[in-house]
């Protein structure tokens, strides 16, 4: 309409312009065509950058993650370097490019990633062995150690203001994220331990159902959501500012997290559940819009098998021809003589990766479904092993989805917030709703 009405402006017959040749009325004409136009064009959006060629996007997209914050909700770094700690080893040299894992240094500067909330994971295992918060308070050393072995290059971050601190001498931020709610054991108090030790966020479960809720993975449905515990422990980490992560939680416990939490929740590292019909641990379109109805962020988990259901069932085929092939030949997988066969099928056969491009797609799906204030980045790296989509096969590569989402036309302040502004609103808000 505003460009039909400027042609209209244009089009007037030179005889009914003469009948307005008072210099207030020119000035009149060139100020509302000038307005008209001004009007229809873009809007904060890098729309002229669709003009760019790959090249110059690329640049773009590097240039961009150099300049802003990165986070990334879930990397599970401490885990990793667990072995070296129990083997008495050297624990590797985060500080230059390393051939294991995803994450060190060298990779993280080349990606932009400034922010990682390093996952305290304890396996599901401990619940029901003990040793779970001795676990938790091992691996919060191993991250403290890696700041105290590399300051220079490394430093712990409790709120968004050090992180940002951090950001301005150079140095990756580690804030920590707990998964599993398991050290908490049965003692409340045990969350402001927790917090005191810098945990800003705790997934409530992991793969089992544990003393305060129902996990995705687990059809027990012990609680049917949340244990009465599980409440208490939801209304103290609200009270104490600790994020609750929605992370592996099943839906029943989803719903009644968010009817009863008085701040917003975040989901570090799931993605949706459209993409993977069926798979519970990825969010559902009702839940992804209640989140965003409630003010929360889902931060997109980078795994194969969490990104498309088509590569799962592609993998899944591949795995029932080999077992059919090793069974012909009265094999299986544990035998030694069958190592050469599995080597061959694997050559012709080789496992299917989701793409950069399906991540930027879940990210879609969330704006459509919730706007752009509500997903962020949760990579799980060095937690899905060989899994990771072409593109992002390590933290160096986080311009590469910058990349993408510039090529659908997000505009770099929509991706600041998808790389940390989303993510830092909650946690701020949780900051401050906090009453203890």
């Amino acid at each position: 309409m505003q460009f039909l009405f400027c042609q209209y402006l244009f089009t007037f017959e030179d005889t009914a312009i003469q009948k307005y040749t008072s210099m207030k009325n020119i000035l009149f004409l060139f100020l509302l065509t000038s307005f008209v136009f001004s009007c229809n064009q873009p809007n904060n959006k890098i729309e002229q950058d669709t003009e760019l060629s790959d090249e110059q996007l690329q640049a773009l997209a590097t240039k961009i993650a150099e300049e802003v914050i990165i986070t990334d909700g879930h990397i599970d770094v401490p885990y990793r370097l667990r072995h070296f700690y129990n083997e008495g080893e050297p624990m590797p040299d985060l500080s230059q490019r390393t051939e294991e894992g995803d994450f060190d240094y060298v990779r993280a500067k080349e990606g932009g990633l400034n922010a990682p909330f390093m996952s305290v994971y304890i396996p599901a295992r401990y619940q029901k062995t003990g040793g779970a918060k001795e676990l938790a308070d091992s691996l919060i050393n191993s991250v403290i150690d890696i700041t105290n072995s590399f300051p220079d290059k490394y430093a712990l971050a409790n709120t968004p203001a050090e992180v940002e601190k951090n950001f301005e001498t150079g140095k990756i931020s580690l804030p920590m994220g707990m998964e599993n709610g398991a050290p908490i054991g049965d003692d409340l108090d045990n969350v402001n331990y927790f917090h005191e030790r810098g945990i800003r966020y705790i997934t409530l479960t992991h793969s089992k159902d544990n003393l305060i809720c129902d996990s995705s993975y687990d059809t027990t449905r012990t609680w049917n959501g949340l244990s009465e515990f599980g409440k208490q422990v939801v209304q103290r980490m609200n009270e104490v500012g600790v994020m609750i992560d929605v992370s592996h939680i099943s839906d029943s416990t989803f719903y009644q997290v968010m009817e009863l939490s008085t701040a917003p929740v975040i989901a570090s590292h799931s993605s949706c559940r459209n993409f993977t019909p069926g798979f519970e641990r990825n969010m559902s379109d009702d839940m992804i819009k209640l989140l965003g109805e409630k003010g929360g962020v889902i931060q997109i988990n980078f795994g194969s098998s969490f990104l498309d259901g088509d590569v799962v069932n592609l993998n899944k085929a591949n795995r029932v021809k080999l077992d059919s092939l090793l069974k012909s030949n009265n094999l299986t997988r544990a035998d030694s003589s069958a190592a050469a066969i599995i080597e061959e099928f694997t050559l012709q056969n080789p496992k299917h990766y989701s793409t950069v491009e399906k991540v930027a797609d879940h990210i879609d799906h969330v704006v459509h479904l919730a706007g752009v204030d509500h997903v962020g980045i949760g990579s799980d790296y060095d937690g899905v092993g060989d899994s990771l989509p072409t593109g992002l096969k390590d933290v160096s590569q986080y311009p590469n989805l910058i990349y993408e989402l510039l090529k659908r036309g997000y505009s770099r302040e929509e991706i600041e917030k998808i790389c940390h502004k989303n993510v830092w609103r909650v946690w701020n808000e949780v900051a401050n709703t906090a009453s203890m």
